[in-house]
């Protein structure tokens, strides 16, 4: 598995009856794929993980599999209580199809170093799936610290970190210390481009849900050396990009989603739909950002376009 190119971290469909929308949900990764992302991450923290059942969760990869069909790689999130949950987890994900993992440290118990690390390494040492690092102290209030990447370097499985402390810096000292050892991927869709300047392998992205072209569109402009053209469209995407960055990103960015026809709002309880005076503010800003949406530039999405994603030239 390569990590490398933009990863959308999907939403969950749900039918007005509260079941799984596989309709809606295929609808969103054609776009996806068609636009030429690399990789499919499901039930992450936009994927409503946290209210899916463990059934739903396979049938939910199954499916993807299935509707991916091999035309990018498909990345099961971990965010589990308990080892035993997780290691469950990733036999899951081996048994369905998926390609890689996505993993949190434990999520309730704020985990000290050497339980965050015996946690990940229990996961590495029971798969053989090639496993990103989910680093999201912002969060999660769980830094998975360089120190603790030199003990997780061991396990050769552990490859990637999505890149989430919010401290672009983070970026440049990871790559001073591990050199090419770990992938890295931004995953605060405000800190992209900056990441993406800084070396970054590639983008976990959220508002891709709802805008893929102009999403992948950034990463390869910015990987081809063409940084003014990706400047321009990232402008455009930041008012939009911001709503990545809020408590009620799930139904900001399925907003969105309906706006530009890649998704429905239903969200599943305690989530509700935005509604009144927030409904207006979030809807403006997505309505200005189409009213506005750039001509995008030659070679810059799309599946036929190779480009190189190792780092800035």
């Amino acid at each position: 598995m390569i990590w490398k190119g933009v990863f959308p971290a999907v939403t969950t469909k749900f039918t007005d009856d509260d079941k799984l929308d596989f309709d809606g949900f295929d609808t969103n990764i054609e776009a996806q794929i068609e636009a030429g992302v690399k990789g499919i991450i499901i039930g992450g923290s936009l994927g409503e993980a946290s209210v899916l059942t463990d059934s739903e969760k396979i049938e939910l990869l199954k499916h993807t599999v299935e509707a991916v069909d091999k035309r990018a790689y498909v990345v099961l999130n971990i965010a589990e209580q308990t080892t035993r949950s997780a290691l469950q987890c990733a036999d899951n994900a081996a048994k369905y199809g998926a390609d890689g993992l996505m993993m949190l440290p434990p999520m309730r118990y704020k985990a000290d170093e050497a339980e965050t690390v015996e946690y990940f390494s229990a996961i590495a040492r029971s798969t053989s799936l090639p496993i990103m690092i989910y680093n999201n102290p912002y969060d999660y209030k769980i830094e998975v610290t360089l120190d603790m990447f030199e003990e997780l370097a061991k396990h050769d499985n552990i490859r990637a970190v999505k890149e989430s402390t919010r401290d672009v810096s983070n970026v440049t000292r990871m790559i001073n210390r591990f050199g090419d050892r770990y992938k890295i991927l931004c995953g605060v869709d405000t800190l992209a481009l900056e990441s993406l300047f800084m070396g970054t392998d590639g983008w976990v992205a959220g508002l891709v849900d709802a805008f893929p072209r102009e999403t992948v569109a950034i990463f390869n402009l910015a990987k081809q050396g063409r940084h003014q053209e990706a400047l321009a469209i990232y402008r455009w995407f930041l008012p939009v990009l911001e709503l990545d960055i809020h408590p009620k990103l799930v139904q900001y960015i399925k907003l969105a989603e309906t706006q530009t026809g890649l998704g429905t709002e239903t969200v599943r309880a305690p989530r509700l739909k935005v509604e009144g005076k927030e409904r207006e503010k979030i809807l403006a800003i997505i309505h200005k950002a189409i009213a506005n949406r750039p001509e995008l530039p030659a070679g810059s999405w799309g599946v036929e376009e190779e480009v190189d994603v190792r780092g800035v030239s």
